[in-house]
C-alpha cells in the first residue's frame, strides 16, 4: 500500500489572523483561499512540500453538528484543547528564536520530553496547539 498524508484540518475562527500566522509567522505557502457562504477555507503548507497541506476551516460550517456542539467546539478552541498538530524542524533552537521574535503565543520553550523528543509548543490565533519537534 502507498498511502500519504495529503491534508489535515485545523479550525480557525478568524481567517485573516489564521492566514497571517501560517503565512507570515510559520512561513507556509498559501495554496488556496476559498470563500463560500460568508466563510473561508484556507489551505497552507510548507514550502517545498506541495503534497502536504493544512486546511484552516470554519468549524461552525461543519455539517451535521448541533448548536450545542458548535458552542462546545468554540469553548474548546478558546481553551486551546480542540485542535492540535505536530510539526518538525531540523533547527528547533533557530525556529523557536524566530517564533519568540514574532507574535506567536508561546506555550512551552524547547524542552527534552520524557518520551524521547525535544520540542516546543505554541498556539495559533484560534488556540490550536502546535508542537514543533527537533528532527534527529
Amino acid at each position: 500500500m502507498d498511502i500519504t498524508i495529503h491534508s489535515s484540518f485545523l479550525p480557525q475562527n478568524d481567517p485573516d489572523a489564521a492566514l497571517a500566522f501560517y503565512r507570515d509567522t510559520l512561513g507556509f505557502e498559501v495554496r488556496g483561499d476559498v470563500g463560500y457562504g460568508g466563510k473561508r477555507w484556507i489551505t497552507v503548507g510548507p514550502a517545498g512540500q506541495p503534497a502536504t497541506s493544512i486546511v484552516l476551516y470554519p468549524p461552525e460550517a461543519s455539517p451535521g453538528i448541533t448548536d450545542d456542539e458548535r458552542r462546545t467546539i468554540a469553548e474548546m478552541m478558546a481553551k486551546g484543547t480542540f485542535g492540535i498538530i505536530l510539526l518538525a524542524t531540523r533547527d528547533l533552537a533557530g525556529t523557536f528564536e524566530r517564533l519568540q521574535a514574532s507574535d506567536a503565543d508561546i506555550v512551552q520553550e524547547p524542552t527534552d520530553q520524557p518520551y524521547g523528543v525535544r520540542d516546543c509548543a505554541i498556539r495559533d490565533p484560534a488556540g490550536n496547539m502546535i508542537r514543533i519537534q527537533q528532527l534527529r
